[in-house]
């Protein structure tokens, strides 16, 4: 069973109880572009106690630079080493553990953010922003010649997507002998600003059921992840704890890799999941109903110094 925090000396406990902090960041710092009150705060309070945070996060619409430039934006103090995408994570995937010689290709199904992480890899890419992709004008297979170097086909978040996108990948997952199908993350949705929209999983859903067949994902719960973040950053298990919004990416995330897990019910997540007959069997170790309770332990501290 969870335990639900509530009282100044819950939160103060769980801050001496963990040294290294992992964070989703929508629906948990942030909704969009507008911060969730308190976000701030508490991540300043982490750092003042000498915190190991971390931002971990399935968007990847975004490379680690530009959502740095996010951060920034909205006033939250991150450095690019303490971000950890999704996109980068494919990157990674990519370029150190299946080893793509250089002369082979990756087709992209997704955004600048993703072009740009596995640039930074030194992987040559197709697809993505191409603008002869990003046409709804109608595919067709006399005028498509195949390019025999595509080794991989990745899938992340593309608010562009179109049937020119999805009929390329078909072609190179199902004529390049061993192509390989990546998704950045399965998220079937993601909180904007306004409200919720389809997610990245939406995007490579319509491949897999062509194909009849599942991706590698690199995202959140996929332990590829957690396998970049300990290959950059030496952290404890046990005093690790992962803060998402989502039961079936970041707690599953925290779970798999032996952390401990705080649940926000300030994004995806809501009561009706975790209590009562149709609970999730996916159980988080804490419940809060937002980072921003976190300020409690902050008053924990003024009491104990008056």
């Amino acid at each position: 069973m969870s335990a639900r925090l509530s009282s100044e000396q819950d939160y103060a406990t769980l801050l001496d109880k963990y040294d290294t902090w992992m964070f989703d960041c929508d629906g948990v710092l942030w909704h969009g572009d507008r911060l969730i009150d308190g976000a701030v705060d508490v991540l300043e309070l982490l750092r003042r106690k000498n915190k190991k945070v971390l931002f971990v996060t399935n968007n990847a619409t975004k490379s680690r630079k530009s959502y740095k430039g996010k951060f920034d934006h909205l006033g939250v103090q991150a450095h690019v080493d303490e971000i950890y995408g999704s996109a980068y994570a494919a990157a990674v995937y990519l370029s150190t553990v299946v080893k793509i010689p250089k002369t082979q290709k990756v087709y992209v199904i997704g955004m600048g953010g993703l072009e740009e992480e596995l640039h930074e890899e030194g992987i040559t890419t197709l697809g993505g922003t191409d603008a002869a992709d990003n046409t709804l004008a109608p595919f067709s297979l006399a005028n498509f010649t195949l390019d025999p170097d595509v080794a991989a086909v990745v899938c992340g978040l593309d608010t562009q997507m179109n049937y020119t996108k999805t009929s390329k990948a078909f072609q190179y997952l199902t004529r390049n002998p061993g192509c390989l199908f990546i998704a950045t993350n399965e998220d079937s949705t993601y909180p904007s600003a306004d409200g919720l929209l389809p997610g990245a999983g939406s995007i490579s859903a319509p491949l897999r059921f062509a194909l009849g067949r599942d991706p590698v994902c690199t995202g959140k719960p996929s332990t590829t992840m957690l396998d970049c973040i300990n290959a950059k950053v030496h952290y404890n298990p046990e005093r690790t704890i992962m803060v998402g919004d989502r039961l079936n990416t970041d707690i599953l995330f925290g779970k798999s890799g032996g952390l401990a897990t705080l649940l926000v019910l300030s994004g995806i997540t809501q009561e009706s999941e975790i209590t009562g007959p149709e609970a999730s069997p996916i159980v988080p170790d804490y419940v809060t109903s937002s980072i921003g309770d976190l300020r409690a332990a902050i008053q924990r501290q003024i009491h104990e110094q008056a």
